[in-house]
């Protein structure tokens, strides 16, 4: 994959030039570890772009590696689907690996660490440990348990492993510090019992390894220079520390045949924080978008209003575009919300070069041509891109009788309005000019048919082509367009913040109940057999794209992907 934009400048990428400019890494190695327990968001995104991004740049390595030590609540649809998404940003993994792959060698850096003096068996039950674990401004208190035998710990931790104890009876802790200022350093726990079968490993395993303490040696087994977590972890890297310096697993013999059979070659990592990646517009809490799934306010992690990196693929964002965006937001340790905007901007930037045009009208308005025949058809021969000669032309047809936009027409126009009014002349999108004659209305007095004459000399090649007119329309043939399915999505929350329950309200009040609308358009016929996940421009609507799923040959479904403009800021 080539780069679309210059790499900017930042800290992590300037730490890696400084590493190895300095000698201390021949090949830089970085992993984007997700749990594979939901789909990834626009949040993961940043850390996938950046992992993947400066191992590409500087010739490097990058893992995919699962981090699979909850089974409880692991799923292979996830693993597959994560696979996917980074696929489809256009990433490729040096290796697939899985903490799963490594639970032997966990097993016996627990061991090696129970032998140490550095682990013991606990026997508190959570809500003890909590008790037991102090507060921010009050020191805790031993385990009852910290000071049991190497020999009485060595035998409890095997029987934890051959699952002759309950869920939740005993963990495995480390022995560090209970006063420390910093809480995960108050013993925490390295394993629980937890028993239920696993996808890669099945009935094997009953005890299964703790985040951090996994996180740390599946860097460590993989030879990881730089390890890239979200600022939320850097109070975590003392504790990923303190594992790298009592299990230096580089240089524990007791390893050597296991690291062998995985082909590893393990090294010392360093942990490196940056600011995550937050828009307005959003919630990205998996436990918030699970939920918006689960009660059925979304249609599903696919939906096109969804943050996931499924739902704006299905909405239609392209892969550039994102990691255009990601780019450009850049890399701080400075939390901060970017407005959606941005990422609109860039889509519309990466589309306005690479989509054709198209003709389409999404809330139609009859207009008849009286002054031509009422059979008159005829094919007009016009530019797919207006910057780009190399994307060719197309024919497209024309008769008296043509669908235009209704926002197009006013009977009683505001001051300013330049397109149609009963009376007044507009440009006919590469037709020519017509003069608003007569109006047909309804029984309610809705208007349901223009009836105009056009200006014979105004058509292109004619002696009034150049007649100046202030306004032009686009329009389809009634005689030639097909139906569609179009879906005009709009933001899936109200405001800009719908976190905030400061009012007692949740995300939930803040939903939008107009974010999607389904209308029947009328397209130009050269769309009929279209694939899956086309991108073009409808003129003067915004950009659309043919729906990955629900899209057919002959039955075309296009969603919106956004509009020519930033409606946001015109409204404020």
């Amino acid at each position: 994959m080539s780069s679309d934009t210059p790499v900017p400048n930042h800290f992590i990428r300037q730490i890696v030039i400084d590493d190895l400019e300095a000698g201390k890494h021949a090949v830089i190695q970085t992993r984007f570890p997700p749990e594979p327990n939901g789909y990834l968001h626009l949040g993961h995104a940043k850390s996938i772009c950046l992992n993947f991004g400066l191992a590409q740049e500087f010739n490097g390595r990058c893992n995919l590696r699962f981090d699979d030590t909850n089974p409880a609540k692991e799923e292979q649809e996830y693993v597959d689907a994560i696979k996917e998404d980074v696929e489809w940003l256009g990433y490729h993994w040096a290796e697939l690996r899985h903490a799963s792959d490594y639970f032997e060698l966990f097993y016996r850096c627990a061991v090696r660490l129970i032998q140490d003096g550095k682990a013991f068996v606990c026997d508190l039950n959570a809500e003890e440990v909590r008790a037991y674990r102090g507060t921010l401004t009050e020191p805790g208190k031993p385990s009852p348990y910290r000071d049991r035998s190497v020999a009485e710990n060595l035998d409890l931790f095997n029987r934890m492993k051959a699952g002759e104890f309950d869920d939740g009876s005993r963990t495995l802790r480390a022995k560090i510090d209970m006063s420390s200022g910093n809480i995960n350093l108050r013993d925490p726990a390295l394993y629980r019992i937890r028993k239920v079968s696993h996808q890669n490993t099945g009935d094997a395993w009953c005890i299964y390894p703790m985040y951090d303490y996994a996180h740390a040696l599946s860097d460590a087994f993989e030879g990881i220079t730089h390890s890239l977590c979200t600022l939320e972890f850097e109070d975590h890297r003392p504790l990923y520390d303190w594992c790298l310096d009592s299990l230096p697993v580089w240089n524990m013999p007791e390893l050597a045949d296991e690291l062998a059979r995985l082909q590893l070659k393990p090294g010392r990592s360093r942990q490196i924080e940056f600011s995550r990646l937050n828009l307005d517009f959003l919630v990205m809490s998996k436990r918030k978008l699970l939920a918006l799934v689960n009660d059925g306010l979304v249609s599903g992690w696919d939906d096109a209003r969804m943050p996931t990196l499924r739902g704006i693929r299905r909405r239609g964002y392209t892969p550039e575009a994102l990691r255009n965006f990601v780019r450009n937001a850049g890399v701080t340790k400075q939390e901060s919300v970017l407005e959606y905007s941005l990422l609109e901007n860039e889509v519309r930037n990466d589309l306005d070069a690479r989509a054709e045009r198209r003709m389409a009208v999404i809330d139609p308005l009859k207009l008849v041509i009286t002054n031509l025949p009422a059979d008159h058809q005829e094919t007009l021969t016009l530019s797919n891109h207006p910057k780009d000669e190399t994307k060719g032309q197309r024919q497209v047809g024309f008769a008296s009788t043509v669908y235009i936009e209704r926002e197009d027409f006013m009977e009683v126009p505001p001051k300013g309005f330049h397109r149609l009014v009963p009376g007044g002349e507009v440009r006919l999108r590469s037709v020519g000019i017509i003069k608003c004659e007569e109006l047909i209305k309804d029984a309610e007095g809705q208007v349901i048919e223009l009836r105009c004459s056009l200006d014979l000399t105004s058509r292109p090649g004619g002696p009034g082509a150049d007649r100046k007119i202030k306004g032009t329309i686009h329009w389809v043939s009634a005689v030639h367009a097909i139906q569609a399915e179009v879906r005009l999505y709009d933001r899936l929350f109200t405001v800009a913040d719908p976190d905030d329950d400061r009012d007692g309200k949740t995300y939930r009040d803040y939903l939008n109940p107009d974010s999607v609308r389904v209308v029947t358009a009328y397209l130009e016929a050269s769309l009929q057999d279209i694939a899956p996940e086309s991108r073009y421009q409808f003129e003067r609507l915004g950009y659309f794209v043919t729906d990955r799923l629900d899209h057919q040959p002959g039955k075309p479904v296009f969603n919106r992907i956004c509009t020519l403009r930033d409606s946001y800021a015109k409204a404020k």
